[in-house]
């Protein structure tokens, strides 16, 4: 037993607790990372413009992160209040909060952006850097994602809301199989088997765009089966809740602009890198999509100290929030060291499964060898910042954002790359002091705890 203030917790129990959220997330975020590995090392060996393609795929990623950041920061608002709402056994409204953040997702963010990405796709590509024969790759490939990411905000909020009340198998389940098709799309559509033209870098979108559609369609399934407590019933009328809405936005707000910060502060910097040459560049998002793969724990440990810490507090028990927290950063941070291992001395049979190009295979390696001491610290902040999130408390991420992705990568990289002229290197060693910095910021802010004073109508 371990004592937190005047409670006592059963380790064993809280660890069992942590690993029954855990180990889906994990699982889902892991293959979804490991699926964007396959797409883009797909996409590398197209025969023709393989270059441009990978950088194609790498600059539309940015505009439709973009995107998805708006509706990840309404899901973090539903997440934290479905989660205190749950803790608080105040089960009838958890599926009017999935109704609010529906609504608001659909007319604030989701049509809106996809009309404009759709309309103005190669002059968007134009304005992060590409040069022509990037555009006339991208455009096509740009356009059809943008369709798909309609049904992926559909499918991410469900199972956000999903994430809020501890059940992480549905949405695991439902993405594996809609990745899963995704890569036998890939394979048909980019290559053109089974007698289906050779698409190329579009035939990936398309094969993306089906696979979401499949994912939400899989996941509303399930939301309107009334199998759990959290289901929609479109019969049901629909009641507007004015305090909800403000919870909604109060929470979602600091994140939206949180991540509006983040996606300026890469696409500042990506502008940066974009300076170095194609190849470079291409160099710089392989190296980007294995980190992305890498973080996949602390992604997981984050989301479920989120959800863990949100029940907490709803159920009033604050000390059982820290003690989840601190549980979820020291297990990620060990795992987290072994990624870091795995980078360091694999850099460059990692390079090798992405591209056969001698000048991206040895610029990848320069940039995985910097990308294994960003680890430990993206890691802890992520696990951290997730923690502060189901809290409710999302202004400290904003200030961390702002301050390591504007500031300082932002600065620091033009001055190691354009001034200094340090290349690729000196882009990822700007990196790695902007994430020592938020890990320092969110820290501070965690220790301080006054994310335990954030407070939500529970009417």
């Amino acid at each position: 037993m371990e004592e937190g203030g005047n409670q006592k917790f059963n380790k064993t129990q809280l660890r069992m607790n942590i690993f029954h959220i855990v180990w889906p997330v994990f699982i889902e975020v892991l293959l979804g990372s490991l699926f964007g590995m396959i797409d883009m090392m797909m996409v590398g060996r197209i025969s023709e413009h393989a270059a441009q393609a990978v950088s194609a795929v790498g600059m539309t990623n940015q505009p439709v992160f973009l995107g998805l950041s708006f509706v990840q920061a309404l899901n973090v608002g539903g997440t934290a209040i479905i989660a205190r709402y749950y803790g608080a056994k105040k089960y009838k409204n958890i599926s009017l909060v999935l109704k609010h953040v529906m609504l608001l997702a659909m007319l604030g963010f989701v049509l809106p952006i996809s009309v404009l990405m759709i309309l103005l796709a190669p002059y968007v590509l134009s304005f992060l850097g590409a040069d022509v024969s990037v555009i006339e790759v991208g455009s096509a490939y740009f356009r059809v994602i943008m369709l798909g990411f309609i049904f992926q905000s559909f499918s991410f909020t469900m199972t956000a809301a999903l994430r809020g009340i501890g059940e992480t198998k549905i949405p695991m389940r439902n993405n594996l199989i809609a990745n899963s098709l995704n890569v036998l799309g890939n394979a048909v559509l980019i290559y053109g088997l089974f007698g289906f033209p050779v698409l190329g870098v579009t035939g990936a979108a398309i094969s993306t765009a089906l696979s979401n559609v499949i994912a939400m369609s899989l996941n509303l399934r399930y939301v309107l089966s009334k199998k759990s407590v959290l289901y929609l019933d479109f019969k049901e009328k629909f009641e507007f809740r004015l305090e909800m809405m403000k919870d909604l936005i109060r929470i979602g707000l600091p994140t939206a602009l949180e991540q509006l910060a983040l996606r300026v502060g890469i696409i500042s910097f990506l502008n940066i890198v974009s300076g170095l040459g194609t190849n470079v560049y291409a160099a710089h998002q392989i190296s980007l999509n294995i980190l992305n793969l890498t973080y996949s724990p602390a992604q997981a440990f984050g989301i479920t100290a989120s959800t863990l810490m949100g029940q907490s507090l709803g159920a009033k028990n604050e000390q059982l929030a820290r003690m989840y927290t601190r549980m979820c950063q020291r297990i990620g941070f060990v795992i987290a060291i072994g990624m870091s291992l795995f980078i360091f001395f694999g850099s460059q049979t990692l390079a090798e499964f992405y591209s056969t190009e001698p000048e991206i295979i040895q610029n990848t390696m320069i940039a995985l060898t910097i990308v294994a001491f960003v680890q430990p610290f993206q890691s802890h902040q992520l696990i951290t910042s997730g923690a502060l999130r189901g809290a409710g408390d999302t202004v400290w991420p904003l200030i961390a954002i702002f301050v390591g992705s504007i500031v300082i990568r932002v600065s620091l990289g033009y001055v190691f790359v354009n001034i200094i002229g340090l290349g690729l290197a000196g882009a990822w060693y700007a990196v790695f002091i902007d994430q020592f910095i938020r890990w320092l910021i969110i820290l501070f802010r965690f220790r301080s705890g006054k994310w335990k004073n954030i407070r939500i109508s529970l009417d």
